[in-house]
């Protein structure tokens, strides 16, 4: 409505700026004709200013707002690449988590494998004075049809070769377990378990003796003059 009314006023002002010059011509004597083509052109010339000043006004606020909608968009990418940048890391954290959580059910597994497997089968009293992997061992024997007189032997046997302990290893040879299989994967002819079950490698052991030796006995002597069995 201001440029509107800047317009209308130049426009206004030139009429009577015409007009005046119209009244003192002719007071003057001056050439009537002559002079309202000067004052026309004059109005003219006021006119264009005007619309020159107009048309700047608009220039000037079509840049503003130009430069107010690139702002708009700038501060919108910027808070789009805000958002992107917290989703990758809600993504990455969800990522990592759900990694760990497998690398500990992966570690509680193999804990629980190289848990030994408790010996279910029945115990003879006369096994009853040992404990551990031994009293599964005496029990084991006794069950493969060795008498109990047999036992000393074979206690004495395997605890030159390992001690009992079931997760034996010798790194030099590569021998495993409770008897000592060379290699150990031997006595996967039992079962798959024969890394960490002591029933498993007891099993293998008294077959492994009775088909080379036939009694536990037989294995000790041979062990006590060759230092291996």
């Amino acid at each position: 409505m201001s440029r509107l009314w800047s317009r209308l006023g130049a426009r206004t002002a030139a009429v009577a700026l015409l007009s005046v010059g119209v009244a003192g011509g002719f007071y003057l004597g001056e050439d009537r004709e002559t002079q309202q083509q000067g004052l026309t052109a004059q109005v003219g010339l006021e006119v264009d200013r005007a619309d020159l000043a107009y048309q700047r006004e608009r220039q000037a606020a079509h840049r503003v707002k130009f430069a107010k909608q690139r702002a708009a968009e700038y501060e919108a990418k910027l808070r789009a690449a805000q958002a992107a940048k917290e989703a990758a890391e809600r993504a990455r954290k969800a990522k990592a988590a759900a990694a760990s959580r497998k690398a500990e059910r992966e570690a509680a597994e193999r804990k629980a494998a190289e848990k030994p497997k408790p010996y279910d089968g029945p115990i003879p009293a006369s096994c009853a004075e040992y404990s551990g992997n031994r009293k599964v061992g005496c029990a084991m024997m006794i069950d493969a049809g060795f008498g109990i007189a047999e036992f000393p032997c074979l206690e004495k046997l395997w605890t030159k070769e390992s001690g009992w302990n079931h997760k034996a290893s010798n790194s030099s040879s590569g021998a495993y377990g409770i008897p000592q299989a060379l290699p150990g994967s031997k006595m996967g002819t039992v079962a798959d378990d024969w890394r960490t079950n002591p029933a498993t490698q007891i099993k293998w052991g008294l077959g492994y003796i009775k088909g080379r030796y036939d009694t536990p006995c037989g294995a000790w002597g041979y062990f006590q003059s060759n230092g291996h069995y």
